[in-house]
C-alpha cells in the first residue's frame, strides 16, 4: 500500500517544499495564479454574458410575440374561430388579435415614419406588458371610435408630442377622390406615452391604436393581420408552433420568435462562444507555465530522481511523482479561480455599485444602453465545464515534463554529483 501511494506522497511533498532555486518557486506561483485568474475571469464573463442575453431576450419578448398565427398575404379572416383551438393548448397563456401596418405621423410640421399596431386593449394586456410600461396616460383610453393613440417615448420625442396633442396619422394606401389618388389620413389624440419596453427601436417607432380604428384607416375589411399568442415558457415556442400548426390543419402560417429574431440570437451565441474560446487562452498560457516550471524542477531534481531510481523506483512511478506535482498546481489554481468566479457572479451587482461609487459615474448609462446594469446568471453547467477543461489542460501539460523525468539515467545524473 505504501508503494502504491509513493508517487502521490513525494509529488505533494515536492509541491510544498521550499526550493533552493527561488526562480522556480516564483514561476510555479505564477502558473498557479495564471490558472486561477483564467478560470475566475472566464466564469465571471460567461455569467455576465448569460445575464445580458437573458435581459435582451426578455426585453424583446416584452414586445415581440412568442407565436404568431396569420393567413395568406398576412391577413387573417374570422380570427374568432381560432381562439377556441388556441386557448385549449396547455402551454398558451393568452392570445390577442392585431392589425400591423406602417404610416407617417405628423405634428406641427414634424414628420416621422411609424409602425402602427391596432389592438384590443382588453386582449393585448394578456400577451404584452405595454399597459404596465406607460410613462403618462393610460392604455385603456384606446377605445373604439375615439381615435386615440399611444406613442412610444422615442417616437413622441421625435415629433414633440405630449398627452392631449392632436397628431395626424397618414396611411400609405391611397383613396380615389375627384382630385385624383390621395393618401388616407386621420387625426388622433395622444392618450399616452410608453417607454422602457423592448430595445430602443421599439420606443422610437411603435404607435398603438384601437383595432377598430385601424381597420377603418387601413380598410382591412373585417380581417386582421394575425393572432398573437403568449406562452407559459417562451423556450417551448418551436414545439408549440408545430403543435398549433397541426391543430389548425396547416391552413394558417404559424411562426415564433426564434425564427423572427434568429439572426440576433445566433449572433449572441456566436459571440458567447468566441469569448469563451478567447478567455480560455489565459488557461492555456498558464498551462505552458506549468510545463516550464516542471521542466526546471526535473532539472533541479535530477540527483533525487537518480537516487530514487537506484532504490528501485520504476520510471512509471517517477513519472507519477511529477504528474502529481504539476496536477496539484493546476487543480489548486482551478479551484481558487472557480471559487472567486462564483463569488463574483453571485455578488456582481454589489461589486459594480462599489466601482461606480468609486469612479463617480455610471458604467452603463440608460441614455446609451438598452441594459443599464450588469446582470449575471451563474449556470452551474458552465462552471463544471470550465473547471473540468481547466483541470484536464493542466494535467495534459504535466505529461511531457513527467515523461522527461522518467527517462533520467541514474548513472548519468550522479556522475558529477
Amino acid at each position: 500500500m505504501a508503494k502504491t501511494n509513493l508517487p502521490i506522497m513525494i509529488g505533494t511533498r515536492y509541491s510544498r517544499a521550499k526550493r533552493r532555486n527561488g526562480f522556480i518557486s516564483f514561476i510555479s506561483a505564477i502558473s498557479t495564479l495564471g490558472v486561477a485568474i483564467g478560470v475566475w475571469v472566464l466564469i465571471s464573463v460567461i455569467s455576465i454574458m448569460n445575464g445580458f442575453g437573458n435581459e435582451l431576450r426578455g426585453s424583446i419578448l416584452d414586445v415581440a410575440p412568442h407565436v404568431t398565427i396569420t393567413g395568406q398575404g398576412n391577413r387573417l379572416q374570422d380570427w374568432q374561430s381560432l381562439t377556441k383551438i388556441v386557448d385549449s393548448h396547455p402551454d398558451v397563456l393568452g392570445r390577442a388579435p392585431y392589425i400591423y401596418a406602417q404610416g407617417l405621423i405628423t405634428l406641427s410640421g414634424a414628420v416621422t415614419g411609424s409602425l402602427v399596431k391596432g389592438v384590443l386593449p382588453s386582449e393585448e394586456v394578456k400577451v404584452s406588458s405595454i399597459a404596465s410600461s406607460m410613462d403618462v396616460g393610460s392604455f385603456d383610453l384606446l377605445q373604439k371610435g375615439k381615435y386615440n393613440v399611444v406613442l412610444g417615448r422615442g417616437l413622441a420625442a421625435k415629433i414633440g408630442a405630449t398627452v392631449g396633442d392632436k397628431v395626424t396619422l397618414i396611411s400609405p394606401q391611397g383613396q380615389s377622390t375627384p382630385a385624383g389618388l390621395m393618401p388616407r389620413l386621420r387625426r388622433f389624440t395622444v392618450a399616452g406615452v410608453f417607454g422602457g419596453i423592448g430595445p430602443d427601436e421599439f420606443d422610437k417607432s411603435l404607435a398603438y391604436i384601437h383595432m377598430a380604428d385601424a381597420a377603418k384607416l387601413y380598410k382591412t375589411e373585417g380581417s386582421v393581420s394575425g393572432l398573437r399568442v403568449k406562452l407559459k415558457d417562451p423556450d417551448l415556442a418551436r414545439e408549440v408552433t408545430a403543435q398549433l400548426a397541426g391543430d389548425l390543419n396547416y391552413r394558417f402560417y404559424v411562426d415564433n420568435w426564434t425564427t423572427q429574431h434568429k439572426s440576433f440570437f445566433r449572433a449572441l451565441e456566436v459571440e458567447r462562444r468566441m469569448v469563451f474560446i478567447t478567455l480560455f487562452l489565459i488557461v492555456f498560457i498558464a498551462a505552458f507555465n506549468i510545463v516550464s516550471t516542471l521542466i526546471m524542477v526535473v532539472t533541479d531534481k535530477r540527483a533525487d530522481i537518480a537516487i530514487l531510481r537506484t532504490l528501485g523506483l520504476s520510471p512509471a512511478k517517477v513519472m507519477g511523482i511529477f504528474f502529481v506535482q504539476g496536477a496539484t498546481s493546476g487543480i489548486l489554481g482551478t479551484l481558487v479561480g472557480a471559487i472567486a468566479g462564483v463569488l463574483t457572479a453571485l455578488n456582481l451587482a454589489n461589486i459594480i455599485a462599489f466601482i461606480e461609487g468609486l469612479v463617480g459615474y455610471e458604467l452603463l448609462p440608460a441614455s446609451v444602453y438598452i441594459v443599464t446594469d450588469f446582470p449575471a446568471e451563474l449556470r452551474w453547467d458552465d462552471v463544471w465545464v470550465i473547471v473540468s477543461v481547466s483541470i484536464t489542460i493542466s494535467m495534459l501539460a504535466t505529461l511531457y515534463p513527467a515523461w522527461r523525468a522518467s527517462k533520467t539515467e541514474p548513472a548519468e545524473a550522479l556522475r558529477y554529483e
